[in-house]
């Protein structure tokens, strides 16, 4: 008798696993094109964000130059991370770059620079992040203007021994209670000014080539 009880215990927990596996699998079947798709229009909505369409006539989202191993490196780029262009009558007249902060309070913060020709920084914005809700995700343009800050800066301007936050002797604000994430911010926007310093004639040259 006990025999039995547990045998049919067994087949109805088994049965409840199975079923519950199969309505999570139907659901994330039925949302993941969804999912992919609404992070693609956030992608499309910052990039225009940072280069409007005002600043160029080439269609930008579709102008793309892939990520060497190298540059991937460099950015601590995500492996499907391309760097979009805006021309005007062909010339390149800013890039935009992905890179990723590895070291955020709670991780990678994922970004997108946007580069002038002349190695101003025509605006950054943060595409996705695990920081603390109500700190540390100030640094996203819907909780606060601070990613604004950014806007036509450049290693001359504020020089370059400033990019830092205020805290650390720089320029930079922090967030009250929550430095490390803006200090994160900070360094990697710099790095991506220096990668496009020193790879601009590649960047901002007219072929679609990354290897020189």
């Amino acid at each position: 008798m006990l025999a039995k009880s547990i045998s049919f215990n067994s087949l109805l927990l088994g049965g409840f696993a199975l079923l519950t596996a199969g309505t999570l699998a139907t659901v994330n079947l039925f949302t993941q094109a969804p999912i992919a798709e609404a992070e693609r229009a956030a992608a499309r909505k910052a990039l225009l964000e940072i280069l409007p369409p005002a600043t160029h006539n080439n269609a930008m989202l579709e102008d793309t130059l892939p990520l060497t191993p190298e540059w991937q490196q460099a950015l601590n780029a995500k492996n499907d991370a391309v760097i979009y262009r805006a021309r005007k009558d062909n010339d390149v007249v800013g890039v935009i770059i992905p890179a990723t902060a590895p070291d955020g309070y709670s991780g990678n913060i994922h970004l997108i620079v946007g580069i002038n020709k002349n190695l101003s920084v025509a605006g950054v914005r943060v595409v996705a992040h695990a920081e603390t809700p109500g700190l540390g995700d100030k640094i996203e343009t819907k909780k606060s203007d601070w990613i604004l800050a950014f806007n036509e800066t450049s290693l001359d301007e504020p020089a370059a021994n400033h990019w830092r936050v205020k805290k650390d002797g720089g320029h930079f604000d922090q967030f009250t209670g929550a430095t490390i994430t803006p200090r994160a911010v900070v360094r990697q926007v710099k790095q991506v000014i220096e990668f496009a310093e020193r790879n601009h004639d590649v960047l901002f040259r007219a072929s679609n080539e990354a290897n020189p």
